[in-house]
């Protein structure tokens, strides 16, 4: 099964926090003091937000796999498709292990496909864990995370 992704960054991140619990009707799958994220199942999406952006909005969306294979198989439409892939391989962000690759639509919207590996008790293991710069914002671009 694939999820859908999306990360927003938000300025207020408790009041974004309930804001969401409210619209979802679900408390967060994790929080921490940068980061949220539910899990929701109906329809399947992986909706995160976070504060480590420079201004509030879309910073991207995705497509998260359950199994390598699909993931795969995403990357070999992509390639096939030749859409420019940045293939990060196995890395860190948003307190999570993953495999995963990057490709931008026409209008520079950063797209992630990836497949969770396991959790980390930090944003990403590449940076401090006090840093407030978006992993996520320049992916596409350059060997980043999320």
């Amino acid at each position: 099964m694939k999820r859908f992704h999306v990360h927003l960054h938000v300025d207020d991140l408790n009041r974004s926090i309930g804001f969401y619990t409210q619209l979802f009707a679900a408390q967060p799958a994790r929080v921490e003091g940068d980061y949220a994220k539910w899990m929701l199942e109906d329809p399947p999406v992986n909706f995160a937000i976070s504060t480590r952006g420079n201004k509030p909005g879309i910073d991207h969306l995705g497509i998260q796999t359950d199994d390598a294979e699909e993931l795969a198989a995403l990357k070999a439409r992509a390639e096939a498709a030749d859409m420019a892939l940045l293939d990060e391989g196995t890395t860190t962000c948003c307190y999570a292990r993953s495999e995963k690759h990057w490709i931008t639509d026409p209008q520079g919207v950063a797209w992630e496909h990836f497949h969770t590996l396991g959790s980390i008790p930090v944003f990403n293991e590449a940076a401090p864990a006090t840093g407030t710069a978006a992993c996520c914002a320049t992916a596409p671009r350059s060997k980043s995370c999320c």
